[in-house]
């Protein structure tokens, strides 16, 4: 059975479409199981009937005809139930239904296992016997873990419409398809998609088309001669030491290269008008799935030798490749992992949206984008990203949506959303000079997270009244190496002058988890709860050492400078660190005449151990910084960059709750200011929750400021701290959320606290 199941999995991983997925599952179930029988009943949401999409062993006019809801038929008990059915005799259940056209009354026995994603029923898979029997449990097992292993495909089938079409083929073919993410960044993006692909990768190759085959096929065969070149001087260098026999594969390979294999089908596609990478990569990952498609074990192992020549021929071209990419100025960035590196060489004001297919609400750039106001959406997993390349293409960064080539009614009714929204924002610039203050007169500070130019220019004109976070890591991700302490001074002291009064907390580098320094690659099996924050500089005290040296050098005559370590877990973190800027003060003060103030230094609150250790670290900072990303992701053991598990990730959990609790009564009652630099800061229902709990210096993405101030402007204390008060007796997260809502349900508030609901623009 485990033979059949790898087989099966196998054969379905290289399906070139949802109809053959289907087709290969009830041929090699029916193979496998022995059975007479073997069909797919997939979930018609429009009718909601569940519909006989493929057989092996009923009539093939059935397919397509037969269909059934839950109260209907064995097919439905199944779905109904969402578990498996196994009868020895199914005619005599009384939930048995004939269906004339399916030649089903020669089937005795009845095995049915649903097809289940995030706990919905989206099919039923069946196989049938003549013979009255029931089938074993091993039987019924391997039906289920088929079932499971399919869940997958259909779930993606219906994310792209192939299920749709596939339920109800006389359907509406031309109607829009939104393909779903999690929205990151509030906003709606219109433009033309730039697709960012990673190098020799060839599953990430975007099928690009060009206006010059001549060229392209120059290109094509200049990487072939080169890939030649490197394969014979390999087969040179090995000779004497590997037989003939193993010899004799690199001339397999240089066959391969040959115009008349590969190369032919290559020559080909670049006639059809394709990129000499894009026909490249289609040609060899066909030709790799039909290696894996073979039984014989040794030629499987053949894909393998395919991918590799295909990698070769692939970074060949990319290295000769002449194309400058064109970033236009309605961009909308795709990639199937976007980080930071990818901004370096893009002018950010072209870019009007972003989606990654990879990531969460809080990862790396889902926070850049939410920081640069630009509409971001992440873990659009089922996205065909690399077929987008130039396409037009609206991003709802409200709704998490994205939609590729809009009819033009689509696209007139987002324009007049994009409009409103922009209405919105010069509403808010009217507060921007005014104080942030609830109706009663208490201040609230609004500082902001920042890390990118731009980002600080947005900033100070709306009015912040300081850096509450500034992500040092960035400047180390644009460049190629550890930047030096003098590239760093330079960097900070911008920073620093551009503020100046105000504070600018920066914070020390915090790379690891889902920050990787490409110089500096960090592999681990996980790791959130592995090697990073102030563990990895505090394993590297040169780097430490190097990067608050330029920070308060930076500061000189200037003193507005405020040092956080991130991640710490204990207060043998905090005494090292602190220990460490502390000598690096001492040698620039006394060793080398720096004339400097001692800046501030403040711990980060971000994983449960610090909360229960707050008043011990608010002993030995200045300050505290409740980071909540990170402290709502340990807390509900939840990977905030895992599109499984984001809708568990809740920024309103009363576990968090209680936590920002007892930290702000641990922090008060050291006598240490304390604050809060995560996004639930920006979130003005969250501000509003945090205000309520005592919070009074919010720190967030600078496009919300004005956002936030509008809100508080129009509440006072006592009605925040009454509002988090009932949110804390509330059991969970969309409790809490929908209470926040009805409680602010206020004209001049609910259009600040509301995503805008586009759902109906697509109807």
């Amino acid at each position: 059975m485990l033979d059949s199941l790898r087989k099966i999995v196998q054969a379905v991983n290289n399906a070139e479409d949802f109809p053959s997925v289907l087709n290969i599952i009830v041929d090699q179930v029916k193979s496998s199981m022995n059975t007479g029988m073997c069909s797919i009943y997939l979930l018609d949401k429009q009718s909601s009937r569940y519909v006989l999409c493929a057989t092996e062993g009923l009539m093939p006019e059935a397919v397509g005809t037969v269909a059934m809801t839950t109260d209907e038929g064995l097919v439905g008990l199944v779905a109904e139930r969402a578990e498996p059915l196994n009868l020895e005799h199914a005619e005599t259940h009384p939930r048995f239904s004939y269906f004339s056209e399916s030649g089903e009354e020669k089937y005795s026995s009845f095995l049915g296992a649903p097809i289940i994603h995030h706990r919905e029923v989206l099919g039923v898979l069946v196989v049938q016997q003549q013979q009255r029997r029931k089938f074993d449990e091993s039987e019924e097992a391997f039906l289920v873990t088929i079932s499971a292993q399919l869940a997958g495909v259909i779930a993606h089938a219906e994310a792209t419409g192939e299920l749709a079409r596939t339920t109800s083929p006389d359907s509406d073919k031309s109607r829009d398809t939104a393909y779903q993410g999690i929205a990151s960044a509030p906003g709606i993006g219109i433009g033309h998609a730039v697709v960012l692909s990673s190098p020799s990768d060839l599953y990430a190759v975007p099928k690009r088309r060009s206006e010059d085959p001549k060229a392209e096929l120059r290109q094509f065969r200049k990487a072939l001669r080169s890939t030649r070149s490197d394969i014979s001087a390999i087969q040179e260098s090995l000779t004497g030491t590997l037989n003939k026999e193993e010899l004799a594969m690199f001339d397999v390979y240089l066959g391969l290269l040959a115009d008349r294999s590969l190369g032919g089908e290559v020559v080909a596609l670049l006639k059809q008008g394709f990129t000499a990478q894009s026909a490249w990569s289609q040609v060899i990952i066909e030709h790799i799935r039909t290696f894996q498609r073979m039984d014989d074990a040794y030629l499987r192992e053949r894909a393998a030798d395919v991918r590799d020549l295909g990698r070769r021929v692939l970074e060949h071209m990319q290295q000769t490749s002449k194309l400058d990419r064109v970033f236009p100025k309605d961009t909308i960035l795709i990639g199937e992992e976007l980080a930071a590196s990818h901004l370096a060489d893009i002018s950010l004001e072209n870019i009007r949206a972003m989606i990654s297919a990879r990531g969460s609400q809080n990862s790396h750039m889902a926070i850049i984008g939410r920081s640069m106001g630009i509409p971001t959406v992440m873990g659009a997993v089922d996205l065909p990203w690399a077929e987008l390349d130039g396409l037009p293409i609206i991003v709802d960064g409200h709704e998490g949506r994205v939609i590729p080539n809009p009819s033009r009614k689509v696209l007139r009714a987002y324009k007049a959303l994009y409009r409103d929204e922009q209405t919105l924002a010069k509403d808010l610039l009217a507060t921007r000079d005014q104080p942030c203050v609830t109706t009663n007169g208490d201040p609230v500070s609004l500082w902001v997270n920042t890390g990118l130019r731009m980002d600080t220019q947005l900033s100070l004109e709306y009015g912040a009244e300081g850096v509450g976070l500034y992500r040092t890591e960035i400047p180390f991700f644009l460049h190629e190496r550890f930047p030096s302490e003098e590239e760093q001074r330079l960097i900070y002291r911008e920073q620093l002058e551009l503020y100046a009064p105000r504070p600018v907390t920066m914070r020390t580098l915090d790379i690891g988890g889902d920050k990787a320094l490409p110089y500096f690659p960090i592999e681990e099996e996980n790791p959130f709860l592995g090697w990073r924050g102030i563990r990895v500089t505090l394993d590297h005290p040169e780097i430490f050492l190097a990067q608050v040296r330029a920070m308060m050098r930076a500061s000189e005559g200037i003193n507005n400078l405020r040092i956080l370590l991130p991640m710490i877990s204990n207060t043998l973190e905090m005494d090292s660190a602190v220990a460490l800027i502390n000598r690096a003060y001492m040698e620039l003060t006394i060793e080398e005449g720096f004339r400097l103030e001692m800046p501030k230094i403040g711990a980060m609150i971000e994983v449960p151990a610090a909360v229960y250790q707050t008043r011990e670290l608010a002993q030995r900072s200045d300050f505290l910084s409740v980071g909540t990303n990170d402290l709502t992701q340990y807390l509900l053991a939840v990977d905030r960059n895992n599109p499984r598990v984001a809708e568990l990730y809740h920024s309103f959990h009363p576990a968090l709750l209680a936590a920002l609790t007892d930290i702000h009564r641990e922090a008060k009652a050291a006598n240490c200011e304390v604050s809060v630099c995560g996004e639930m800061a920006g979130d003005p229902l969250g501000a509003v929750l945090l205000i309520g709990l005592g919070y009074h210096t919010l720190s967030m993405s600078a496009a919300n400021l004005l956002k936030v101030k509008a809100v508080v402007r129009q509440l006072s204390s006592a009605e925040m701290q009454d509002i988090a008060a009932l949110a804390c007796t509330l059991p969970d997260a969309p409790s809490i959320k929908a209470e926040l809502n009805k409680a602010l349900d206020r004209p001049g508030i609910t259009r600040l606290i509301r995503s805008q609901n586009t759902a109906p623009l697509l109807t």
